[in-house]
């Protein structure tokens, strides 16, 4: 490993899920509670919708919650977008960008992933 870098697994939600669902991932931050040694970071990421939750039910793991996606803007007229601040705001640590799904169903490019980065 190279010395510094952290080590991070992650795994997405998708559009999946209700606040029913929290249970699963209760279970989740406490597999790994065991088995996740002190050189990797494990993150979650959720929808928006479960985002608060699910940061407050992984805060006693060591498994952190991520969002899924970004605006590039700070704040505005963006309806139905969510920003950076925002996701940080509901307890995300983390938030993906650039995934090929976003790319593919809402024509991001590389340009505008930097802009979200």
């Amino acid at each position: 490993m190279t010395p510094g870098i952290r080590p991070l697994v992650a795994g997405n939600w998708k559009m999946n899920g209700t606040s029913a669902s929290l249970n699963e991932l209760r279970m989740i931050g406490n597999g790994f509670m065991s088995g996740l040694d002190a050189e990797t970071e494990a993150l979650v990421c959720v929808p928006a919708t479960l985002l608060a939750h699910a940061a407050e039910i992984l805060s006693r793991t060591p498994v952190r919650a991520g969002g899924e996606d970004c605006h590039t803007e700070e704040s505005g007229a963006h309806t139905g977008c969510i920003s950076a601040e925002m996701l940080k705001d509901a307890g995300a640590s983390h938030v993906i960008v650039g995934h090929s799904e976003r790319r593919a169903d809402h024509n991001e490019d590389d340009a505008f992933v930097q802009g979200k980065a």
